[in-house]
């Protein structure tokens, strides 16, 4: 359907979805546009790859080569951008035909065999591992992923072969738009309640995208979860594939694959955690139902170097350690703090969270403070807004003052900067899913150079 597009504007190009579908298009030779309010490190590589953005809503900046409807010309947007926005009615009114990041998504997938990498957390760490797997393994492959990852520092993979795997995004329903050949379904949390109302409009969607798979596909799914596949796995309760014999050996997480069919034993994970073990397992599931062996997937695995604010380890040296992370969920927090302390049980862990979205924090407040009191010292941030308006008596202290710690702050930014300065933590996590990552490399700067 899109072998005579020519030109695509983006609204809103600065999404890690949307810049992954930007250089896509322009990897295939497409002139790619776009706007976004916020210039970010994203954008500013988009910029150095030829990608012309602008960062104000004027319609009189669109380029004169998208001011007139044409067959070659595409207009992908996302539901993020406000309905009173410039350029988006521009488009409207000029008679474009505007396509949604999720239906864009899933027409490029018809064409190929799709796998998709479904899940409330867990998705873009899975769907990045296989991805890597597939490329080490010299089976190829595309993928559209929900963050950078390190070995390629990129969030898409152009490849020569016919598979796809892309991270099946259920906020506003934008999986439904997939048709996947084989799909693994990571965890089915409440989230996103916001969208859905409760978690059992959640669960229906869910279902709705198992339904959705191939006849002659395969579903793998985490045990224990209302959709049940040809295939369960979990590192925690009985499942067809399961992780034995689960230990850390010279600071790496070590696990033996035991599935009905066969074991890999002595399995070296470049990730922490008994949730990226999980995650492994639904990845190598996949790429063994791909024809990858298992020599393959252990050197694979043992190359991977994660995904950029997925449990990142952005210092090490013999006063400091510091992770980012970008838990927003109380059972992501927690999987992150677990293996955080699992790893260091011996310092002192301060953790630095800023809360996203007011709907999130009502919604999960008990959840967040109970996840954030297995720190030692919380610092925390104001809620990041993104898309919301604010809601009344719904601020960062409702988690904070549920919290059991007593080393426990509200600070701005700068005062977080000037308490690392002050206090040199020897143990520091920062966790969220809003404009954190911004501190990174200040935070960087400062435990370095101690």
């Amino acid at each position: 359907m899109f072998n005579s597009i020519k030109r695509v504007y983006f609204i809103g190009i600065g999404g890690i979805g949307m810049s992954a579908l930007a250089r896509y298009f322009h990897q295939m030779g497409c002139l790619v546009c776009g706007y976004d309010r916020t210039e970010t490190e994203l954008t500013h590589s988009l910029l150095a790859e030829g990608i012309n953005i602008i960062f104000t809503d004027d319609e009189n900046l669109v380029p004169i080569s998208f001011q007139e409807p044409v067959e070659e010309t595409l207009i992908i947007y996302t539901p993020a951008i406000p309905a009173e926005s410039s350029i988006l009615n521009f488009f409207k009114t000029q008679g474009f035909e505007l396509k949604k990041r999720a239906e864009v998504l899933g027409i490029i997938s018809d064409g190929m065999f799709c796998v998709a990498i479904a899940g409330t957390h867990g998705k873009t760490t899975t769907s990045s591992m296989l991805a890597h797997i597939l490329t080490a393994s010299g089976k190829d492959c595309s993928a559209f992923l929900g963050g950078i990852v390190s070995n390629y520092n990129s969030n898409v993979l152009v490849g020569t072969s016919n598979i796809l795997v892309v991270e099946a995004d259920e906020y506003d329903r934008s999986f439904l738009t997939l048709h996947p050949n084989i799909a693994v379904i990571t965890s089915m949390d409440a989230d996103h309640l916001d969208i859905y109302g409760d978690s059992e409009n959640l669960t229906e969607s869910f279902q709705l995208f198992a339904s959705q798979v191939n006849p002659q596909g395969k579903l793998i799914t985490k045990s224990g979860l209302a959709v049940v596949g040809n295939y369960t796995y979990s590192t925690s309760q009985s499942a067809q594939i399961e992780a034995q014999h689960v230990r850390i050996s010279q600071g790496q997480f070590v696990f033996d694959f035991v599935s009905p069919e066969l074991n890999i034993p002595n399995i070296t994970l470049g990730l922490p955690g008994l949730h990226n073990v999980e995650n492994a397992l639904a990845a190598i599931q996949v790429a063994l139902l791909l024809d990858c062996t298992p020599e393959q997937i252990k050197d694979a695995l043992a190359s991977f170097k994660g995904v950029k604010r997925r449990f990142e380890l952005v210092v090490k040296n013999d006063k400091h350690v510091y992770i980012d992370d970008y838990a927003h969920h109380p059972e992501e927090l927690k999987a992150c703090i677990t293996a955080v302390k699992s790893l260091y049980p011996d310092k002192k862990l301060t953790t630095i969270f800023q809360p996203h979205l007011f709907s999130r924090t009502r919604d999960f407040a008990d959840g967040f403070a109970e996840a954030l009191s297995m720190s030692d010292a919380l610092w925390m941030l104001d809620i990041y807004p993104a898309r919301e308006l604010p809601i009344e008596g719904v601020n960062a202290e409702l988690i904070l003052r549920k919290t059991t710690l007593t080393d426990r702050h509200l600070f701005t930014k700068n005062e977080v900067l000037a308490q690392v300065r002050a206090k040199m933590p020897e143990l520091l996590l920062t966790v969220g899913a809003g404009d954190i990552d911004t501190l990174v490399e200040p935070l960087k700067n400062i435990l370095s150079h101690d």
